[in-house]
């Protein structure tokens, strides 16, 4: 278990590597590269599916209680201490955000997403691995 936690947290780490080589340095290139929009909302989605099955894992590992729903395995950590609660907060907004682009509810929010994907998913991403190392 402890290997498939590890590999995870790898995964995780190359999709943020190759997210950072393919963002635009402002938001109105981004807007006006439709290839590299699409395939920063791609990343941001792999990293976010990374994040919850890396959430499961420690879930698992750990015998805590299974949740009925992906937002709920942030809940989770975060009440057995593993994140914080702003942490656990910011992985339900993006776990959030990642359906919106995966399953286009509504109009995307360009400028919404390259924050998201620029200033927020990265540095989360990174704290919620740090956290787990720590822990298992």
């Amino acid at each position: 278990m402890k290997k498939k936690i590890f590999d995870k947290i790898k995964e995780i780490e190359k999709y943020i590597s190759e997210l950072e080589k393919i963002i635009p340095e402002s938001i109105s290139k981004y807007k006006k590269d439709f290839k590299t929009k699409a395939a920063c909302e791609r990343y941001f989605e792999k990293i976010i599916e990374a994040i919850v099955d890396l959430a499961f894992l420690i879930i698992k590992r750990k015998n805590y209680s299974i949740p009925e729903e992906d937002k709920e395995s942030f809940e989770i950590l975060s009440k057995e201490e593993i994140i914080s609660t702003t942490l656990c907060n910011k992985l339900k907004d993006a776990k959030g955000m990642r359906n919106i682009i995966a399953h286009e509810y509504g109009k995307i929010d360009d400028a919404i997403v390259f924050n998201s994907i620029t200033e927020e998913i990265i540095s989360d991403a990174l704290e919620l691995i740090e956290k787990i190392k720590k822990k298992i």
